[in-house]
């Protein structure tokens, strides 16, 4: 049942960047529950699939005003956003670079006191734990208000069934949680309430 879906006559709108270009990438799988939490609570829900912008990397041309429309495309809608989900595969002890440039390409105006919350996956039984630690570095530069509460699936590619479901309730729980909670305290910050 929705309990915060709206503020000032305006729904709570969450985005979710997914940090991997793979098909069938675990990372999109995690972002997809974590956004039904958000839609449980009444958040109109969104997934931004980098592989669908065609972008360029920060800092190839001189100008803003020379970017790709899709690089517009992709800021107006973490601009238009309340809460942002940033999902991540950890390589190499970090988060993608595919994340890292679609990032680069945003400043403050797109995530300056936006709700985020943080989901890492990982191959390995070490779990994303750097990734999600570098993530919460970026957003709070960026001025965004983190929530603690993050997940790290480990050893992902067990992790989920072919439907792109976790096998473990309880971390589906943990999941889904990162998403109500995003959207519960963008709605107490946009109302003024916090």
């Amino acid at each position: 049942m929705p309990i915060l879906s709206q503020v000032n006559n305006e729904s709570i709108n969450v985005v979710a960047l997914c940090g991997s270009l793979r098909q069938g990438s675990t990372t999109h799988a995690a972002l997809q529950i974590a956004l039904s939490g958000a839609e449980e609570v009444g958040a109109d829900i969104e997934l931004i699939d980098l592989r669908e912008y065609r972008l360029i990397f920060h800092g190839e041309v001189v100008d803003e005003s020379e970017y790709p429309p899709d690089v517009f495309k992709l800021k107006k809608k973490v601009k238009r956003a309340h809460g942002i989900l940033l999902g991540t595969p950890e390589y190499h002890g970090s988060f993608s670079g595919v994340l890292k440039n679609a990032l680069d390409l945003m400043w403050f105006e797109e995530f300056e006191n936006k709700v985020v919350g943080l989901i890492g996956v990982s191959g390995g039984k070490m779990g994303a734990g750097n990734a999600i630690s570098m993530l919460r570095t970026v957003s709070a530069t960026l001025r965004a208000l983190v929530i603690p509460t993050d997940v790290s699936i480990a050893q992902a590619s067990e992790a989920f069934d072919e439907n792109g479901n976790l096998h473990d309730k309880e971390l589906t729980d943990r999941v889904k949680a990162v998403g109500r909670q995003v959207t519960k305290y963008a709605a107490l910050y946009n109302s003024g309430k916090i």
